[in-house]
C-alpha cells in the first residue's frame, strides 16, 4: 500500500507465508532477509529529494526576510529592489546547483547512453546510496549487461556461419573453379606443343594468364579458409600469410615469435589468424606504410599479437568494418583488442587473448 508521499509499505500483514517460517505456538515468524530500511539505507524518492531541496531554499530566503533589517515601500525603492532581485538571484543560483547535484547521476546515465559501444565491454556507472535514481543507474548497468552478453552470442553465431560460409566457398573454387582452370591450362599446352609457331605464342600467352588466374584462385582459397592453419599451427599459419602479404604489397614484414607459446584451440588461433590477416590489410589499404611488424608473444597466462605499422596513423576517423570485425571476434574468445598510434608514426594492433589450454 502507499502512504501517499511516495514510500511503500514493506510489511504487509496479509502477504501469506512465502519466506517465513513458524514458532512452536504456529504464529507466523518473518524469517525474510531485511531490506535496505532495516539496515539503515533510508529510500528516498526523486520527488522527495527535489522538494526537500525547494523547501531548503524556500525556507532560507524566509528566514532571510523575517530577520533581515529591510522594509518594502509603496511604491518601491530603488535600493528596495535592488536587494530584492538579488536576493532572488541568490536564491535561483542556490536552487540550480542543489538540482544539479541531485540530478547529477541522472547526467552521467545520459553520457553513457549516448557513448556506449558493446564491442567495449565493461563499461559501468558507480551506485551510491538508495533511492529511485541508484535503481535507475543499477538498472541501467544491468541491462547494459545483459545487452553486451546478447551481443556476443550473437556475433558469435554470425562469425561461425561467416566462416562455414567462406569454407563452402573455398571448397567450391577449389573442387570446381580450380580444377576446371587447371583442365584448360593443359589443353592450351597440348594445343601449343602441336601448333605452329604463330600460334603457338598466342597459345602460350593464353597460356599464362590462365597460370595466373588459377594462383589468384588458389591464393583466394587460402585467405578464405586458411588450410596450413589447421596442418601446420598457427606459427606457420602467420608466417604463410605475412610471406605472402610480402610478396603481393611490396612492403616489408618482420616477424617475431616467442619460441615457448602456449597450446591453444582451434577457435583461438583462428581468430589471432584473421585479425593479423586484417591489421595486415588495413597496413597495406589505408596506412601508406613500407614497414609492418608482426610478433606472438607470451604473456602472463595468456597469448599477445601485435600488428604495427609505420605509416601515417589510424587519426580520428571512425572505425570501419575491418576494426569493428575483429573487436567482435575478440568478444568470442573474452580478449581484448587494443588500437593506438606507435612510435614515432603509425597503427599498433594488440590483441590479448585468455591462454586456453588445446582440446585433445
Amino acid at each position: 500500500m502507499d502512504d501517499g508521499g511516495g514510500a511503500r509499505a514493506r510489511w504487509p500483514l496479509f502477504a501469506g507465508t512465502r519466506g517465513r517460517g513458524r514458532c512452536r505456538h504456529g504464529a507466523v515468524m518473518s524469517t525474510a532477509k531485511p531490506d535496505k530500511e532495516e539496515e539503515g539505507e533510508t529510500s528516498v524518492s526523486l520527488y522527495w529529494r527535489i522538494f526537500g531541496l525547494n523547501a531548503v531554499v524556500l525556507g532560507l530566503a524566509t528566514a532571510l526576510l523575517l530577520w533581515a533589517p529591510v522594509t518594502v515601500s509603496v511604491p518601491i525603492l530603488l535600493t528596495e529592489a535592488v536587494i530584492l532581485v538579488g536576493g532572488l538571484a541568490v536564491m535561483l543560483v542556490a536552487n540550480a546547483t542543489l538540482l544539479r547535484i541531485g540530478l547529477a547521476p541522472l547526467e552521467r546515465v545520459t553520457r553513457l547512453m549516448a557513448t556506449v559501444d558493446l564491442l567495449r565491454p565493461g563499461q559501468r556507472l558507480p551506485v551510491h546510496g538508495g533511492g529511485e535514481v541508484s535503481d535507475l543507474v543499477s538498472t541501467f548497468n544491468a541491462m547494459l549487461e545483459r545487452l553486451e552478453k546478447e551481443r556476443a552470442a550473437s556475433s558469435a553465431r554470425a562469425i561461425l556461419a561467416q566462416e562455414a560460409e567462406r569454407r563452402r566457398i573455398a571448397q567450391e573454387l577449389h573442387d570446381e573453379v580450380g580444377q576446371s582452370m587447371t583442365a584448360i591450362l593443359l589443353a592450351l599446352k597440348r594445343a601449343a606443343d602441336e601448333a605452329s609457331d604463330p600460334l603457338r605464342e598466342e597459345l602460350q600467352q593464353a597460356q599464362e594468364i590462365t597460370r595466373l588466374s588459377l594462383d589468384e584462385v588458389r591464393r583466394l582459397v587460402r585467405r578464405l579458409r586458411p588450410g596450413v592453419l589447421e596442418d601446420l599451427g598457427l606459427v606457420s599459419a602467420i608466417t604463410s600469410l605475412t610471406t605472402e602479404f610480402a610478396t603481393h604489397t611490396g612492403l616489408r614484414v618482420i616477424r617475431g615469435y616467442d619460441s615457448d607459446l602456449p597450446a591453444l584451440d582451434q577457435e583461438t588461433e583462428l581468430v589471432i589468424y584473421r585479425v593479423a590477416q586484417e591489421g595486415l590489410t588495413n597496413a597495406a589499404r589505408h596506412a601508406d606504410a613500407g614497414t609492418v611488424r608482426v610478433s606472438l608473444r607470451k604473456g602472463d597466462h595468456s597469448v599477445v599479437l601485435e600488428v604495427e605499422d609505420d605509416g601515417r596513423g589510424i587519426g580520428v576517423a571512425r572505425e570501419g568494418a575491418g576494426i569493428r570485425g575483429m573487436r567482435e571476434r575478440a568478444l568470442l574468445l573474452g580478449a581484448t583488442l587494443d588500437i593506438s598510434p606507435a612510435s614515432p608514426s603509425g597503427t599498433r594492433i594488440r590483441l590479448t587473448v585468455p591462454a586456453v589450454r588445446k582440446q585433445s
